[in-house]
């Protein structure tokens, strides 16, 4: 009777790491990098650096998030993507759940090139915003959840630091208008409500300087 507890223990305990054995499996950055190379590199760059500061840099981004945001562009079951982006949209189409899974982890393994910060004048400000936020509009600082140089935290925020000015700003924008709507429970959408055009061009700035 002992033996046959300690036999289900043993086997019940299996069970979890033999998932995660074979989510393993379906993960292959080897082809994540034959997409990267085939279909992101106009855009993002063959190692996620973009060239282009209309384009987001990908590579050291979170696994997670980068996964979530292509997943985003798909259409499921016939319902409209939850971010909508024709570009993105097309690129995804033809890309498979494993695909997206190898792609988001190929890209977190690139070494980042980050951006810089160009205009001295707004990094006072942007800085901050970034640290203590704004009180009097009811905008928390952003470090509280992306931290203090922007590198995130797995799984639930991204990593800001270093990101294009132009594309942050862009996407703060996105989401003031509600043009872009794929953040939980409407956080971004709330917090860049509140933002001003200033307020998002000097965080903005800030956060491409940001190591």
């Amino acid at each position: 009777m002992i033996r046959t507890m300690a036999l289900a223990m043993l086997l019940a305990a299996s069970f979890p790491a033999l998932a995660s054995e074979q989510a393993k499996a379906q993960v292959d950055p080897a082809k994540g990098k034959e997409i990267a190379e085939s279909v992101c590199v106009g855009c993002h760059g063959a190692d996620g650096n973009s060239p282009t500061s209309a384009n987001p840099i990908l590579a050291g981004q979170m696994p997670e998030y980068l996964y979530k945001q292509l997943s985003n562009f798909s259409s499921v079951d016939g319902k409209p993507a939850l971010r909508n982006n024709a570009i993105m949209g097309g690129m995804v189409a033809a890309l498979s759940d494993e695909d997206m899974k190898s792609l988001s982890v190929y890209f977190s393994q690139q070494k980042m090139t980050p951006s810089v910060a160009k205009d001295e004048k707004l990094l006072a400000e942007g800085q901050a915003l970034w640290r203590k936020g704004d009180f009097d509009k009811g905008i928390p600082a952003c470090a509280g959840c992306h931290g203090p140089s922007g590198a995130g935290l797995p799984v639930q925020y991204p990593r800001l630091a270093g990101q294009y000015a132009e594309y942050t700003a862009s996407q703060l924008m996105g989401f003031r208008s509600h043009e872009r709507a794929n953040d939980s429970e409407k956080m971004m959408r709330v917090i860049a409500g509140k933002l001003s055009d200033p307020q998002i061009r000097a965080v903005s700035e800030y956060i491409a300087g940001l190591r």
